[in-house]
């Protein structure tokens, strides 16, 4: 077994981490590709890493994406320096001989109904977000993760003509803790857990 992480760590990916609504400052290319190089090694089904990544930051971006927002997201969107489209794309097992090279994993997916290509993507797209949440913390930068948005207006705005779908938005900087809502609380382990 690795060894556990210091509770500093872990304090900052987890415990102290928030949601933040009110999010500033600057997020450099170098930040954003560190960030997708670390959450690219979180696992997926068959490694298929089905996720597909847009960074928001330029004005003609938001200005695409400002539409899609319900209204208590959007000036907030607005005002982070980068806000992240995590999709999914239905034909990830195009990718699968190279990410997947010791079996045929492709036709495992390769014609399968639509509603299998969908549950497969975006659940392994849920992971890829989760991954992000936590390498952006490991980075630094705070999160204000979100799905009060019109899929849609996203998909037609950004992913027109492929086969991409847009799952949640993630806000991306350096929060306002002065604007943070208490923390709601969390279930306990008995209420949500049990071992067998």
């Amino acid at each position: 077994m690795s060894e556990v992480l210091s509770d500093a760590t872990l304090a900052r990916l987890f415990r102290e981490a928030r949601t933040h609504n009110a999010i500033g400052g600057e997020v450099d290319d170098d930040t954003l590709r560190a960030l997708y190089d670390l959450l690219k090694f979180g696992p997926t089904e068959a490694n298929s890493c089905p996720a597909r990544f847009v960074f928001v930051r330029s004005p003609e971006a938001k200005a695409k994406l400002a539409p899609a927002l319900s209204d208590g997201n959007r000036d907030k969107t607005l005002a982070a320096p980068v806000t992240v489209i995590v999709g999914h794309d239905l034909a990830f097992y195009e990718k699968l001989p190279v990410l997947f090279p010791h079996t045929d994993a492709r036709s495992w997916f390769a014609g399968a109904e639509p509603a299998r290509l969908e549950r497969v993507g975006l659940r392994g797209s849920s992971m890829q977000a989760a991954y992000l949440i936590l390498a952006a913390r490991a980075l630094g930068l705070d999160c204000g993760p979100m799905t009060g948005f019109d899929n849609a207006m996203v998909d037609e705005a950004f992913f027109k003509g492929t086969e991409v779908r847009s799952n949640v938005l993630v806000n991306l900087g350096k929060g306002d803790p002065a604007q943070l809502f208490p923390r709601s609380p969390r279930l306990s382990f008995d209420e949500a857990a049990r071992i067998e």
